[in-house]
């Protein structure tokens, strides 16, 4: 029997696993104008964004994680992606644009690259607040996910950072599931998500 070990990721993957660009090496000395922290040491996967920003466009991404392979490497392609963007094309890439430039992921891995995206907005978010500025760019990524009653993927993770973790709690906070029910496998989705994200018992 073979014990050489079987790379199941791209060569782009394995590139920017073993090479990872942009990486923060001291947090302090970046002297960042905004930072987002995302994930769940619980989860395995922690995340945090560092961006400067001049002229409304990001002049520097960096990043750092407790994380897998594939958390590392999708991080790191965004951290070039997203780099000489405007605040609002970088607030909207996606996971799905970040893994296809990676030539894809597992799919049980897909959920990895979320954590890139989800600290870079946090980060834009983090850099607005701070400037006082609004925030013209959250209404335009939120998506229906209760027909019904017109719950967004957004008021599903708000009501679950304030301490909503389970189904029925988020049907209590948002009334998401509560009328035909046929959203209840799309929120389920989320809560998952948003459990890697954030831990269970972040409250």
């Amino acid at each position: 029997m073979s014990t050489k070990m079987q790379w199941v990721y791209t060569e782009k993957v394995k590139d920017h696993f073993v090479n990872p660009r942009n990486v923060l090496d001291d947090e302090d000395s970046f002297g960042a104008d905004g930072t987002g922290m995302v994930g769940s040491m619980a989860c395995g996967d922690q995340m945090l964004v560092a961006i400067k920003v001049r002229d409304g466009k990001i002049a520097e991404c960096r990043w750092k994680t407790y994380g897998c392979a594939s958390a590392i490497a999708s991080t790191s392609m965004m951290s070039e992606m997203v780099t000489g963007m405007s605040l609002e094309e970088a607030y909207h890439i996606t996971p799905k644009q970040i893994t296809e430039a990676l030539g894809g992921l597992p799919e049980h891995k897909f959920h990895c690259s979320v954590l890139g995206d989800k600290g870079l907005r946090a980060a834009i978010d983090d850099y607005l607040e701070k400037n006082g500025l609004e925030n013209p760019f959250t209404k335009s990524v939120a998506n229906i996910v209760c027909e019904c009653v017109g719950v967004t993927d957004q008021a599903i993770e708000a009501a679950y950072k304030a301490g909503a973790v389970s189904y029925e709690a988020i049907q209590k906070a948002t009334g998401a599931g509560t009328v035909c029910g046929k959203c209840r496998e799309k929120t389920e989705a989320i809560l998952e998500e948003m459990e890697h994200l954030y831990g269970k018992n972040h409250e």
